[in-house]
């Protein structure tokens, strides 16, 4: 007889188009890298495009490897794939300067005809500031959490395949609004948030906390949807809440209080 992990990679399937996508878009931005080095060299070296090849990999670690078959069957599973999502993967693409790599490998009629005009609206352009705003990336980004974390609505994304897609991209997107105003990736001017970014960072950390300490306490099982299918590994439903929300709690604080001590020696040396 298969074990449950067994099965889980026997049926896994690596999702074409998503696969297809990420690796396209690393071929893009390995294009554009190669480019503009030519003329900044110092400003791209080699770590950046290391940066950002593992961003666009921990995002098919998380939602086209076999983790996306876990994260079905055990909450813990899940509660790893959104940390992937949300705390390591949207810095790391932005420690990559995307923007203008990615511009530069596309072809120049894509850019002439078709994005140029776009880019150059400027409703657009004011829409995109305002986007980065560190009020509204924070609010952004924390309420998407919390929000998909609602019992009906993370019970609903897991029973309808396409909403749970729609869950990741939220998360994604939004964690990338959150960790923008932090890295500012060039060409974004270089002012930084100064003393605001201990606040953003703490702030974050607690909404993190607050979430997994009441999954991490809570008596009964939260989120349905792990109780309906067969307990195919043997845990208890309770036990991978508290599992879940320990990784939550730990890895989860470790990403916004890291930068933040980091943060606070880096204005300190300033100050001085």
């Amino acid at each position: 007889m298969q074990s449950a992990s067994q099965t889980i990679f026997k049926e896994w399937l690596p999702p074409v188009l998503l696969t297809a996508t990420l690796i396209i878009v690393a071929l893009v931005y390995l294009r554009g890298w190669f480019l503009i080095r030519k003329t900044r060299e110092a400003q791209f070296p080699a770590w950046r495009l290391a940066c950002f090849v593992a961003g666009l990999a921990t995002i098919w670690i998380a939602i086209a490897s076999p983790l996306d078959g876990f994260a079905d069957a055990l909450l813990s599973a899940h509660m790893v794939e959104h940390l992937l999502l949300m705390s390591f993967a949207p810095p790391l693409v932005l420690l990559g300067h995307p923007v203008v790599p990615l511009l530069r490998g596309l072809p120049r009629a894509v850019i002439k005809y078709i994005l140029g005009p776009v880019i150059r609206r400027e409703a657009l352009r004011q829409f995109g500031h305002w986007l980065t705003t560190p009020l509204v990336a924070w609010l952004a980004m924390n309420l998407m959490f919390l929000g998909w974390h609602i019992p009906a609505a993370f019970n609903f994304a897991l029973e309808n395949e396409h909403w749970h897609e729609f869950e990741h991209f939220c998360f994604l997107a939004t964690s990338i609004l959150f960790w923008w105003p932090l890295i500012r990736p060039w060409p974004v001017q270089a002012t930084t948030l100064g003393w605001f970014a201990l606040p953003y960072l703490v702030m974050a950390d607690i909404v993190n906390t607050l979430l997994s300490a009441f999954l991490a306490f809570c008596d009964s099982p939260v989120y349905a949807y792990y109780l309906k299918g067969p307990n195919a590994f043997h845990i208890s439903p309770l036990a991978d809440q508290k599992a879940g929300a320990a990784a939550m709690w730990v890895i989860g604080s470790l990403v916004f209080l890291v930068p933040a001590v980091f943060s606070t020696v880096g204005l300190l040396q300033r100050s001085r």
